[in-house]
């Protein structure tokens, strides 16, 4: 039975909370990490679509990130409002900002939809969807289903953190799980034996993405902590603004990842087609899918770290409202430590068992230039993933705290300046690897930022007479 009593968050044992609320919160990220990943080991290993397929769905995966990017702001910006409201024992705002938070996460996912359905063609180019023609069709037959599922999975992911914030982490992994669980019911039987393709894995992922959102939906008429009344649900600027700057860390981490996938998608298409292998047509595709098979696997580790990170959002936001920096202190160390650990058994799978990861994605159907170049680019990209790991968890204490102009800011850094940058930059030297070195390079000089930033944060906490930066929410 999950507790949510007044003073639970600050007085129960930080391993025990960090448990009950982490755990739930990297179930949940990681089954919705599942539908995209899902859908390419099916893709991957039908026959008919192999290499193609995977290159579509790499083309199609940051245009869901996009809509994720809007949802995350919404709802994690939410979920620290409302625990530093519950802290400081403001329920009225807590109640306008998860009923305004529904009301924006309605209209956003309404508003991207219409703009992915008018520009499709011009947004699919945008992410490298021309570097062949069969890549293009396949990334536009899927796109335009998963378009039509949008609104249903932004209003599903916006209210995941608020249904956690209110005090009840399980069943908001329940109500992702059920939708991956449909989506991996549905994939083979749409894909293999109905032979629908790439129509038939968008089907099935926007059919699990609707039952998340009615299940979330009904949660809204039983919260626990946070009881909604129709006022709840009218516009309020003040709260719309305090929530959205909470969650623009969330934002810009997803976001930067979008323009980053952007420049490398583009980046292998251009220097792809100069290489002497895989600038032959019938290889043309591989760079693109394998680059997205090892980013799918760098999203379940960062989703865990993620998850944990964001599980500890509301018991960071809570103990700061109650003025117990004591205990936020403890817990930023005990979460730094943790993510270390994740990181390094990412760099271990990685690094030592790179055949066996792309085994999963169909290599049995390619050439043995898809495998090499996989294994390749798995030792090379994810070198520096403990970094990775604890770089994110940094950004987002920071958040949870209410210091999102630090989290911000570590956050474009690392995602834009040298995401992007490098990105960019990298290839000029040495074509196709440069891409693959862009993310160790960028992971390794943010971490040297990230350990300043730690050590004040800690700083900070230990020292009576500072104020956290959130200390301006409480007022």
């Amino acid at each position: 039975m999950e507790k949510h009593g007044t003073n639970y968050l600050a007085e129960e044992r930080l391993g025990t909370l960090m448990k009950q609320y982490a755990l739930p919160c990297i179930i949940s990220l990681l089954v919705g990490a599942l539908y995209n990943i899902v859908d390419q080991i099916f893709i991957a290993n039908a026959s008919y679509l192999g290499s193609y397929g995977n290159a579509a769905n790499t083309v199609v995966f940051p245009l869901t990130v996009i809509a994720l990017a809007v949802s995350v702001m919404i709802g994690d910006g939410c979920c620290a409002f409302v625990s530093i409201c519950r802290g400081s024992n403001k329920d009225t705002q807590a109640q306008k900002s998860v009923g305004n938070a529904v009301v924006m996460s309605i209209i956003c996912g309404i508003l991207l939809t219409v703009i992915y359905f008018i520009f499709n063609e011009q947004i699919i180019t945008l992410f490298g969807g021309t570097v062949n023609e069969e890549t293009f069709r396949l990334s536009k037959e899927y796109f335009l289903l998963i378009t039509a599922g949008l609104p249903f999975y932004m209003f599903g992911q916006a209210m995941n953190p608020v249904i956690r914030a209110d005090g009840s982490p399980k069943f908001a992994m329940i109500s992702t799980l059920s939708g991956a669980v449909i989506n991996i019911i549905l994939d083979p039987i749409l894909i293999f034996p109905m032979h629908m393709g790439m129509k038939g894995a968008a089907i099935a992922t926007v059919i699990g993405q609707i039952v998340t959102a009615l299940l979330a939906a009904g949660y809204l008429f039983r919260t626990k902590t946070v009881h909604l009344t129709r006022s709840a649900f009218v516009p309020n600027r003040s709260v719309i603004v305090k929530t959205l700057s909470l969650g623009i860390c969330s934002f810009l981490s997803q976001i930067s990842l979008v323009a980053a996938m952007a420049a490398i998608n583009n980046m292998i298409r251009k220097y792809g087609a100069a290489d002497e292998i895989f600038g032959q047509p019938e290889f043309s595709q591989i760079p693109m899918a394998v680059v997205g098979i090892v980013m799918k696997f760098f999203q379940i580790i960062i989703s865990i770290v993620v998850g944990m990170a964001a599980g500890c959002i509301p018991i960071v936001g809570f103990n700061i409202g109650a003025g117990q920096r004591e205990r936020v202190k403890k817990l930023f160390g005990m979460l730094l430590l943790s993510e270390g650990i994740v990181g390094t058994a990412a760099l271990v799978i990685a690094e030592f068992f790179p055949r066996q990861l792309i085994g999963i994605f169909g290599a049995a159907n390619e050439s043995a230039y898809y495998t090499d170049f996989a294994v390749k680019a798995f030792r090379i990209y994810l070198c520096m993933i403990v970094f990775a790991c604890i770089n994110k968890a940094a950004f987002i204490f920071l958040q949870a705290m209410g210091k999102a102009a630090a989290s911000t800011m570590l956050s474009m850094v690392r995602e834009i300046l040298f995401g992007v940058g490098f990105a960019l930059l990298l290839p000029v030297f040495f074509g196709l690897d440069g891409i693959l070195y862009s993310m160790p390079l960028s992971d390794i000089l943010t971490a040297i930022l990230s350990a300043a930033v730690i050590v004040n944060t800690c700083r900070e906490l230990s020292d009576e007479k500072r104020i956290p930066a959130c200390a301006a929410i409480r007022q």
